[in-house]
């Protein structure tokens, strides 16, 4: 189950985000979006478990959760929307 992870503090690590969800079962990928130009976090990421019984465990712990003074915002990640509109 892919998750998404928002209200990251800019400073978070990928291992810190591995750390926070260890606990709730196997990890798939774990990845903070970084902004392709500076390279700085965009305070978000993506986070895969094995199972939908561990997405739904960390889902359900660290929605709202405080972490570095910032509530955490957990949800299933939607797949992305294909923008047809687009023609550059």
């Amino acid at each position: 189950m892919k998750l998404y992870v928002g209200n990251l503090a800019y400073s978070m690590t990928e291992t810190e985000l591995n750390e926070m969800f260890a606990p709730y079962g196997t990890i798939n990928s774990a990845a903070i979006v970084n902004d392709r130009d500076s390279g700085q976090s965009k305070g978000f990421a993506f986070v895969e478990m094995s199972t939908r019984g561990e997405g739904h465990k960390a889902m359900e712990d660290l929605n709202g959760k405080m972490i570095n003074n910032r509530a955490l915002v957990v949800n299933e990640a939607k797949p992305p929307v294909k923008n047809k509109s687009r023609r550059w």
